[in-house]
């Protein structure tokens, strides 16, 4: 099987460390400017700090300038490129395919989705110009896709999303916000003209009955449910997708720890894998923020994929009340307050809603918030060996050797237990023993020493 990679988001420098220890094997993040996220931008000391970090854990850290830049601009972007490559950026997101006629670092460019990637024509253009790799459109299905591939062969990554909040827009052709409100997506600054209300008017400009007799007034008719392919990942690997990015460098740590994990999980039963990782909750998109969920155009037009009810999180559908905690937040279609108590079969709020009778969702579970937490450790093969003059230690791509006398012990068991245990002690560095070789007689070694030993070869992984 090709090599996957799953591509989570990072609104800032905390949230891409929570993407890390999820399980993520590459974040992208936004640019100090120029990023399609105009409320999503970083400094270029947390990016560094981001790229060091990520870096340890063989993560990569891809940055947004996805925005079309004016020809004031257009300098700025190239220098800002310049100052990314130095520090480390692995690759480098961008819109405006003008950028390509400066002097660019060398460094990997994907064409982001905003590109309008979704034909075979466009992808091999992108890819004769330097691409390595194409954000696809949404909008594709999954004969689409396969067809994209197959002009394309292996000569350029596909990456394609799988996971978040959608625009009701063609990908890179969203116009309604600018046309509005003057306020450009393509520069950044969309205003979510999608999720306002509208009426249906018919060409009589009346208002249309829905099937329940009702006039279809003041409805979140634009507003797309999220998307979710994860019961799809096998058969985009099939069509040639080799990226799977979940979208929401808006979204907020407990989010990105919660979607990254459960899609971790998904690929590694797809490449029969074992994870380091240890996860303190079970992953459940319907948990965190969540509209409902769509495959949108994968296999055509098959279910509903618009909320009219609601553009804001439902969450998951509870059936009992006593499943609810306090603190919880819910939800009846648009109106939403917080759970203070149950009492007597009845839910106390924070203040009154509505609930006629309506499907009651939980769009904020206190208990699952809590048990976020994911602890990511790098699998290291240590081994410990006698040579002439003492003894060498090897953990991961680093050893060292140590000289000591080769001291019988009196009691051979209880020395070669004692060497096995304080060699595998890796304490709260990144690290976790996978397979651990001894090579020695059983020698009397003084357990300060071998605590020694394997501080200095840890100590010349951490500076590396």
């Amino acid at each position: 099987m090709k090599s996957l990679t799953l591509l989570s988001p990072a609104k800032n420098l905390d949230v891409g460390r929570a993407a890390i220890q999820a399980g993520a094997d590459a974040i992208y993040i936004g640019a100090p400017q120029f990023g399609a996220r105009q409320a999503a931008s970083n400094s270029m000391n947390d990016i560094a700090t981001l790229v060091a970090e990520a870096h340890q854990y063989g993560v990569q850290v891809l940055v947004t300038i996805n925005t079309l830049l004016s020809d004031a601009e257009k300098n700025e972007a190239v220098a800002m490129m310049h100052e990314l490559h130095h520090i480390g950026v692995d690759a480098i997101i961008i819109q405006d395919l003008s950028l390509l006629n400066y002097d660019l670092p060398p460094i990997r460019l994907h064409a982001s989705t905003q590109c309008d990637n979704r034909t075979p024509e466009q992808v091999l253009r992108l890819r004769d110009m330097g691409f390595k790799r194409v954000v696809l459109a949404r909008e594709l299905s999954i004969d689409e896709i396969r067809v994209i591939h197959e002009a394309v062969g292996d000569t350029i990554e596909l990456e394609a999303f799988v996971h978040g909040a959608l625009c009701v827009s063609y990908s890179g052709r969203c116009y309604m916000s600018e046309v509005l409100m003057n306020r450009s997506a393509n520069r950044g600054c969309c205003a979510q003209m999608c999720r306002q209300r509208y009426d249906l008017l018919d060409s009589s400009m009346h208002e249309v009955i829905d099937d329940k007799g009702q006039p279809i007034h003041q409805r979140y008719l634009l507003s797309l449910q999220d998307l979710d392919r994860s019961m799809y990942l096998q058969e985009m690997i099939d069509a040639g997708v080799t990226t799977f990015k979940i979208e929401g460098r808006l979204k907020d740590a407990d989010y990105v720890t919660n979607i990254t994990a459960f899609y971790r999980q998904r690929l590694d039963a797809i490449a029969g894998i074992t994870s380091s990782i240890r996860y303190g909750f079970t992953p459940d998109p319907a948990k965190t923020f969540h509209r409902g969920a769509t495959d949108y155009f994968l296999h055509g037009r098959t279910r509903p994929m618009a909320n009219w009810d609601t553009p804001k999180s439902t969450g998951e559908r509870i059936t009992d009340i006593h499943q609810l905690h306090p603190g919880d937040g819910i939800c009846v279609g648009d109106q939403g307050c917080y759970v203070n108590a149950i009492r007597d079969n009845r839910i106390v709020t924070n203040k009154p809603i509505a609930m006629d009778n309506q499907p009651l969702y939980r769009n904020y579970d206190i208990v699952f918030q809590r048990s976020l937490h994911a602890e990511r450790r790098i699998p290291v093969d240590i081994t410990f060996e006698e040579v002439p003059e003492g003894f060498r230690l090897t953990i991961g791509e680093y050893s060292a050797t140590f000289e000591a006398p080769h001291q019988p012990a009196t009691n051979p068991e209880r020395a070669m237990q004692t060497i096995r245990t304080q060699i595998t002690k890796l304490g709260d560095t990144i690290y976790a023993p996978r397979q651990v070789n001894i090579h020695t007689q059983p020698y009397f070694i003084p357990i300060s020493q071998l605590n020694q030993w394997r501080r200095s070869v840890l100590d010349r992984h951490q500076r590396h």
